[in-house]
This record gives C-alpha cells, structure tokens and sequence, in this order.
C-alpha cells in the first residue's frame, strides 16, 4: 500500500463542508456524461483492468458517475477502498488487498466481485476537499508502474476540470433547458423585480413519473429522448419571458414572471394534459407522464427559495396522490 499519513483534509469538523462542496457540484444521481465515461475508458486502458470507476463519496453511499465493469451504482460508503482514498491526499496502491488484514473482509473483496488490486486518486476539488475517486481495480494481485500512477492522477485532475466546467454551464447539455445555477441566479432577479415593483411571480416544478423505470427498462439513450421530448414539448407551452431549469434527474422548475398562482395553475394543467400519452423511439412505445406542483412568491420574501419550496411540496402531493396531475399551494 502507499498513501499518506497526513491527517484527512475532508473528514472530521470539515465533513459537513465536504458534502457542501460536493452539493455544490449538483451531480450526484445525475444521468451517465461522456466526459466521465471516457476517463474511466481511458483509465482503464493505461492499466489493461477490467474495472474503472468515478466514484463521489456521499454522506453515506459512494455513487458511482461513472463505470466499467461493475453494474452497480451505488454502494454503501462503509468498508470501501474510495472511503479510504479520501482520508489521504496521495494515491492508494494496494497490490494484493487479500493479503491485508483491514482490507480482505470489505464486500468487493470478499464477495463475488473478488477484488485483488485496486489503486485509487483522490479527485481533489480546488478548495481543498476530496469529493470522490478515480479508481481502477483487478481480480488479480499486480504492480502498477509511476508513470501509470502519474497517467492515473492526470485522468483524475481532468475528471475534477470536467466537473468545474459542467458547474460552470449556464445550459444543461441533455436537454437545452437552463442549469440549476443559472436558474436560480435568473429566479433571485425576478424576486428583486416583484418586490420592487409589486408584480406576481409563480413557479412551477415537475417531474417525471416514470423515469426511473424507463431508464431501467428501456436504458438511458431511451430516458433521455423522453426528457429532451419533454422538455421540448414544455418550451412551445410557454412565453418567451418564462425560464425553464434543470434542477437535476427529472426535477424541473419553471419561473413565470407576472403571473398569478390561479392562471400558473393553468399552464400546469396545460402542460400535465400535453406531456400525458404515448411515447415511441424505434419499434418501442410506452406511456409516460408528469407531475406538477404550483407556487406563488410572497410579497416580502426576499429570495425565491420559500416559493420554490413550496412548490417542491406541491409536487411532492401530487406525486404521492396518484401521479400525472397538478397540485397548487
């Protein structure tokens, strides 16, 4: 094994910042990425392994963004080589993790994974937290060369670019609506406008019902045509002073300047009975539909996070009473 002994920049009294940092990414339980798939092909190539992942380590799970050779995406964060990658600040190499005593009892090693190397890089954010791993694994003892280490740390100093440019995107790339951060910063200047000049201002979120399953039925390619269809069918409802924003998986928001909550009421209604039907990519056709819950800000708040709450728990109600309808607060 090699590492540090260095005390863990990212544990401890900096744990709850650590997750902050990670939040702030907006990626956990987001769809596959090209630019993380091909650092773990390209990892995974510099070491001819079967195994190579991009894994962020959550309060209590590792999600894995990005995999080859484990269908899995998530697990849990106790016994696991990235929780031990991150309490460093160098590389974890273990040759042989059956031969160590505080490795060979972990689930990938004792299990049907039967894990026998693993070499870890912390993917280092530029404040200072390790947020997750680049890793690569064998089902058989080995060596691993420096310059394959310094390859690996390179692919892992890449993988943390692509997530500080894909905070950076103003525009969500799978389905042309606004990122979250671009969303809400446009959302806090139309509360600014309402309060100053005392017009309505309504939002409405929504959902996916069906999401989950289609991905896991159809796969992922299927899942993304339906959000892209549905939010280009979202767009031809609206105006062109209303923003439509990702907020992550099958979580969208939209801002509705001047608009009370009983007429966003109605674009809701509009948009639930257009979205509801039948679905067909190739010889494939399923049914899909959405969910809505409608807020209004209130004269004297002075952000749009309670508005947006609420909303979220409007949509929270109408998923839990039955899905593919409209629940206003």
């Amino acid at each position: 094994m090699t590492g540090t002994n260095q005390p863990n920049i990212s544990t401890g009294t900096d744990e709850r910042a650590r997750l902050e940092t990670l939040g702030s990414y907006e990626i956990l339980d987001t769809q596959p990425e090209e630019s993380f798939d091909r650092v773990t092909r390209l990892a995974r190539a510099v070491l001819d392994v079967p195994l190579s992942l991009v894994t962020l380590v959550d309060s209590d799970r590792l999600w894995l963004k990005a995999r080859l050779g484990l269908n899995i995406a998530e697990l849990p964060r106790v016994h696991s080589f990235c929780n031990e990658t991150i309490k460093g600040s160098a590389p974890l190499i273990l040759r042989d993790v059956a031969r160590d005593g505080h490795f060979n009892a972990f689930p990938l090693v004792s299990g049907d994974t039967h894990i026998r190397f693993y070499a870890g890089i912390p993917l280092t954010t530029p404040n200072g937290f390790n947020i997750g791993t680049l890793s690569v694994m064998d089902r058989e003892p080995r060596d691993i060369l420096p310059s394959q280490t310094e390859l690996l740390e390179d692919l892992a100093r890449t993988t943390v670019d692509a997530l500080e440019l894909r905070q950076l995107a103003s525009i969500d790339s799978l389905t042309g609506a606004m990122s979250r951060r671009a969303f809400i910063a446009s959302a806090e200047r139309e509360v600014s406008r309402s309060s100053r000049y005392g017009n309505p201002l309504s939002f409405i979120m929504f959902d996916l019902d069906n999401g989950r399953e289609i991905n896991e039925r159809h796969g992922y390619p299927v899942g993304d045509a339906v959000l892209r269809t549905l939010i280009k069918t979202a767009l031809t409802q609206l105006r062109t002073t209303d923003y439509l924003g990702r907020l992550g998986g099958q979580h969208f928001v939209i801002c509705l300047p001047e608009t009370f909550n009983e007429n966003a009421a109605l674009v809701a209604e509009r948009l639930c009975n257009t979205v509801a039907g039948a679905f067909t990519i190739g010889d494939t056709t399923f049914p899909i539909s959405a969910s809505f819950g409608v807020s209004t800000w209130r004269g004297g708040e002075i952000s749009s996070e309670p508005a947006l709450a609420r909303a979220e728990q409007a949509l929270h109600a109408a998923k839990q009473g039955g899905r593919n309808q409209v629940i206003s607060i």
